[in-house]
């Protein structure tokens, strides 16, 4: 039985169409706080339980009979160490044999230390938790950038932050293959993978892309940290929203992003997905 939590989520999704491709739908369990948003998944033959990582009760009962567990980091910064050594915990009293973690991209040394804290500290408690486990540390989304994009088709200016900084970013699609590899595969156990896109790209690039799908002039304009929380405030970011996605900005800045190992595209059997597809694909639909 493998068990994924986050299951509603974007990701989580995804991970499960992959597995779908691997094994039969009655060996998948999808693991959500709200089981309606799940009910699509159970008219597929998959099993659901509720699991909900700040209420440890769910997840003796969530887990029992899991053999291969992700564990989806989830999405309350700020509470993310507790809420996860809630499901390590429940792992070990279930007998998971395989637990596998999705954290960020170098979090040993990542400059987004906002981010990477929390991951570090969950790594530490799977390594130690006396489980086989295997770590995905994955960079960026490629889908964070839509929005944007999208936006800068219309005004003709993709404004950000990070000056020439290299992001290696993949699709939420490529990330989920690699773990639904891993769930289903042997010889993983106990590595730590740093997953990121096979093409690093600046954000020049990614304006000269919108530019050539949209057929519209766009240009990139590179702020600093303080006027780019400016900027997002007179748009209607809220401060603390704002202050926070500049402090993302400047760790992207010194390449928090970029790496050129092409552990992700090995892992999966494929080139990941080319950043121009996703772009095109955005603008055209």
């Amino acid at each position: 039985m493998i068990g994924v939590t986050g299951s509603t989520g974007r990701l989580g999704r995804l991970v499960i169409a992959e597995l779908l491709e691997r094994v039969p739908a009655g060996r998948i369990v999808a693991l959500a706080r709200n089981l309606e948003k799940a009910r699509d998944l159970s008219m597929r033959g998959i099993t659901i339980r509720h699991a909900d990582y700040d209420d440890p009760a769910t997840l003796d009962s969530a887990l029992a009979g899991i053999e291969q567990l992700l564990l989806i980091s989830g999405s309350e910064v700020g509470r993310r160490i507790v809420q996860h050594r809630n499901v390590i915990e429940a792992a070990q009293r279930a007998g998971v044999r395989l637990l596998v973690y999705t954290s960020l991209l170098h979090a040993d040394r990542s400059p987004l230390r906002a981010l990477a804290e929390e991951h570090l500290a969950t790594e530490e408690t799977v390594r130690t938790s006396g489980l086989q486990w295997v770590i995905l540390r994955n960079s960026w989304y490629t889908e964070n950038y839509e929005e944007r994009a999208r936006a800068a088709a219309t005004t003709g200016e993709l404004v950000g932050a990070t000056g020439r900084a290299r992001i290696a970013s993949a699709t939420r699609a490529d990330y989920a293959a690699a773990a639904a590899v891993v769930l289903t595969g042997d010889g993983y156990a106990g590595r730590i993978y740093e997953l990121a896109g096979d093409e690093a790209w600046t954000m020049d690039d990614l304006a000269c892309l919108i530019a050539e799908g949209s057929g519209r002039p766009v240009t990139y304009r590179d702020l600093s940290p303080e006027k780019y929380v400016a900027y997002l405030v007179e748009r209607g970011t809220p401060r603390p929203i704002a202050d926070v996605l500049a402090a993302l900005e400047a760790g992207i800045a010194q390449d928090a992003l970029f790496d050129e190992s092409r552990q992700l595209s090995q892992l999966i059997g494929r080139p990941t997905t080319p950043l121009r597809e996703v772009v095109y694909h955005w603008l055209r639909t």
